[in-house]
């Protein structure tokens, strides 16, 4: 059997959509399982042992690419065409995943129903259709694709593979020769929209009390043009807390197994975290925490999503975003129930 998934992005999008290839390689483990993605997140994919090869649109090198040019995508049909998959699967719903999954050639295009893709009008593009019924969360809206293939029990696992830091250059504490590795906490202050990001100057705030009162040093993580935030953070930590060097997904997916918490807001290292199982305290304004939050039932979500007025939108519509109204006293009582329940579970 030849399988092709279809999730071009973004980061946190393709980790809600890798229970969907784990369940896929349980139940049919000679498939070729194939998946369609942007160049700029192919890397992840680089790291799920259950895909059988990156189908991989456009180029993205060093930090050098962009959208995918009518050349890639031309390369990229005739690829796709010369594999004569039995079955595409559209995990994304914009008109561009249909139609590439309809392109492909596959004697089966599958989607989800129009009331649940984000174009209804990708919909014509499909053979056929799954309905997600009730479900809330996008990792079991995914998952619902899979009674396309009579699988409807299918867990939420997440199959990565997460290596140590040894040899990476980035060390979240440095210890003297002998010393036990000093617990650590991982803030994540960015986002790509701005009415993502929490104030940088809270994060200084709650890397001083993260210390003080758990006795945590805070590693700071940045992306591509978020140096700056991070040293800010830093700048405000009277000394808990410590700058990340440059790091990449598997980085972070290090760090993040290590990690005693995350704090974060929603954005791909949140994501990265909750896949492996660390302890997370998330913030949410314009996305919905029970759609796109952590999942895993001791993981709290801080959300003013029911307040704001600028849903799924990059940029707010008001004077101040709405996630400036979660105070420190609301994330530092959500980061003492977190611990105690990683404390009473241990």
């Amino acid at each position: 059997m030849k399988i092709l998934l279809v999730r071009l992005g973004s980061l946190g999008d393709i980790v809600h959509a890798l229970p969907v290839a784990a369940a896929l390689r349980d139940r049919h483990p000679d498939a070729q399982i194939d998946w369609l993605v942007d160049a700029r997140y192919a890397t992840i994919l680089g790291l799920v042992p259950a895909i059988s090869r990156r189908v991989i649109l456009g180029r993205y090198e060093g930090g050098r690419g962009g959208a995918p040019t009518v050349r890639d995508w031309l390369t990229t049909i005739a690829a796709l065409r010369r594999e004569r998959y039995d079955a595409a699967v559209d995990l994304q719903g914009l008109i561009k995943s249909a139609l590439l999954a309809r392109l492909s050639g596959a004697r089966r295009v599958i989607g989800f129903g129009r009331s649940h893709l984000r174009e209804r009008a990708a919909g014509v593009l499909y053979s056929e259709t799954v309905d997600p019924g009730g479900a809330v969360h996008v990792v079991d809206k995914n998952l619902s694709a899979l009674h396309a293939f009579g699988i409807t029990d299918a867990p939420r696992r997440f199959p990565l593979v997460v290596g140590d830091l040894s040899g990476t250059g980035v060390s979240p504490v440095q210890a003297p020769a002998g010393v036990p590795p000093v617990a650590y906490a991982l803030l994540n202050p960015g986002a790509a929209w701005p009415n993502k990001r929490w104030p940088a100057e809270r994060f200084g705030a709650i890397a001083v009390w993260l210390h003080e009162a758990h006795g945590l040093r805070s590693l700071v993580l940045w992306g591509p043009g978020e140096e700056r935030l991070a040293s800010r953070i830093v700048a405000c930590s009277e000394g808990a807390a410590t700058q990340s060097p440059p790091t990449g997904i598997a980085e972070i997916l290090a760090l993040a197994r290590g990690a005693r918490l995350m704090l974060s807001g929603d954005t791909g290292p949140l994501h990265l975290a909750a896949a492996v199982g660390t302890p997370i305290v998330a913030l949410f304004g314009p996305t919905m925490a029970e759609r796109n939050g952590p999942w895993d039932p001791g993981d709290i979500s801080l959300s003013r999503f029911d307040e704001c007025v600028c849903h799924y939108q990059r940029r707010c519509r008001r004077d101040r975003p709405c996630i400036d109204d979660i105070t420190l006293e609301d994330v530092r009582g959500a980061i003492d129930r977190r611990l105690a329940f990683v404390a009473k579970h241990a």
